[in-house]
Order: structure tokens, then C-alpha cells, then sequence
């Protein structure tokens, strides 16, 4: 696996390294050690998918308040997403965000360390979206940050369609 750090401290894109052949090609997409060689959590507690039936849906700005902090890897294995993390830590990189195009076709990961909110936007119909995470949900610790905050001054590749009554009326920062 390639880790490239992204500019929000502990979030890395990370791209599978591929072993072609005649068959096609083998790639790993999570290794512990290799995590652990990169100081990352190993996220194996819990995995999620997220299916998606339609283009323009909304899903975020989704964290867990402590002490039960996510950490997760993200994949999408269907479709294309326009997958945005915002730093929530206090912090040279408070409400800094950053987006990554995550796609069945790249193949591309995003790993997104604790007090950082994470979510996303559908690109196509039909978008699975595959989370693997450090610890188990915990409904009483769900939060989320309102995701046309001023303060993070998201850009969006287009408007939502398909958005949530919670993740609509998530505060303001």
C-alpha cells in the first residue's frame, strides 16, 4: 500500500499497490503492520457499508465525541464519492478540511484519525460506500457538524438532493 499524508495531520489517501499479471491484478487494502509501521491505529473493530441509490445524496459531518473517538478507513466500492474530512482538534488545523475522490475505479482509501468529522457526497446512481472502524458505534456518542458551515466554507461539487433530517440540522460551529 502507498500512504500519502494529507494535509490535515494524521489523515492519509492511501492507494493499493497493485500485482499485475494475466489474471488481472492482486492488491492488499489493509495490512496491521503496515499501519502500525505508519503509527496508525489498526481499525478492525467494526465495518459498515453505506449503499447509496441515488447521485447528489449527502451523508456527514459525522464523529464520535470521547471517549468513543472513530478512527476509520474508508473505500468506495461502487460508484464515486466526493469523501471531505474536517479537523475538529484544537489545533493549527481547526476547521481545515479536505476532499478526496474516492471511486471503484481508483480503488482509493482515506484513513481518517480520531476528532476529525467525516462525509461525503454521492457522484453517481448506486454509490456502496465501505468503512472499516477502530472501535464500535456508539449511538450515545454520535455527533455531526453541519456540512454548508461558514466556519469550514466547504466546496461541493454540487448541491445536495438527498440529505437526512439529522445531518441537515447538525449545529453550526
Amino acid at each position: 500500500m502507498i500512504f500519502t499524508p494529507a494535509t490535515i495531520g494524521g489523515a492519509y489517501v492511501i492507494d493499493p499497490e497493485r500485482l499485475e499479471d494475466e489474471r488481472g491484478f492482486f492488491a492488499r487494502t489493509y495490512c496491521e503492520a503496515d499501519f502500525l509501521a505508519h503509527g496508525l491505529s489498526p481499525v478492525a473493530a467494526q465495518c459498515n457499508i453505506s449503499f447509496n441509490a441515488k447521485r447528489a445524496t449527502l451523508r456527514g459531518m459525522h464523529y464520535q465525541a470521547a471517549p468513543h473517538e472513530e478512527t476509520k478507513l474508508v473505500r468506495c466500492t461502487m460508484g464515486a464519492i466526493y469523501d471531505v474530512i474536517v479537523d475538529l482538534r484544537p489545533g493549527p488545523t481547526l476547521h481545515r478540511w479536505e476532499a478526496v475522490e474516492l471511486s471503484a475505479q481508483n480503488r482509493r482509501m482515506l484513513y481518517i484519525p480520531e476528532g476529525v468529522a467525516h462525509g461525503f457526497i454521492t457522484l453517481e446512481d448506486a454509490t456502496e460506500v465501505f468503512y472499516q472502524m477502530a472501535t464500535a458505534y456508539t449511538a450515545e456518542a454520535a455527533r455531526g457538524v453541519r456540512w454548508n458551515d461558514p466556519a469550514f466554507a466547504i466546496t461541493w461539487p454540487l448541491a445536495p438532493e438527498v440529505i437526512s433530517a439529522r445531518d441537515a440540522a447538525y449545529p453550526l460551529v
